[in-house]
């Protein structure tokens, strides 16, 4: 099994974001957390709105190195392109719905 470094939170403006986003989940991200919180899939715990480095994701299992990623008007090709190289080089499974 390969080590991969921890999630590690950035001081500064990508917690204040991420507890920002929490409260304003779009309609789709909210019917997936329905279905994700209290371990509801595989008993797999997930986080919402999780920050890991420069980035915040929709949802992230530590557990399982997986995140899922609720693509909507505010992703383009071109800057996710660049945040999942980022997250699969640390190790990261990415999903997008």
């Amino acid at each position: 099994m390969t080590a991969h470094p921890p999630v590690s939170k950035l001081a500064g403006m990508t917690v204040p974001v991420a507890r920002k986003l929490r409260k304003k989940l779009t309609d789709a991200e909210h019917r997936i957390w329905s279905r994700l919180r209290l371990r509801q899939l595989d008993g797999m715990k997930f986080r919402r709105q999780a920050p890991i480095d420069q980035y915040v994701v929709d949802f992230l299992c530590l557990e399982k190195r997986l995140i899922i990623e609720i693509d909507g008007g505010q992703h383009t090709v071109q800057s996710d392109k660049a945040r999942t190289a980022w997250l699969e080089a640390q190790g990261f499974t990415i999903v997008r719905i």
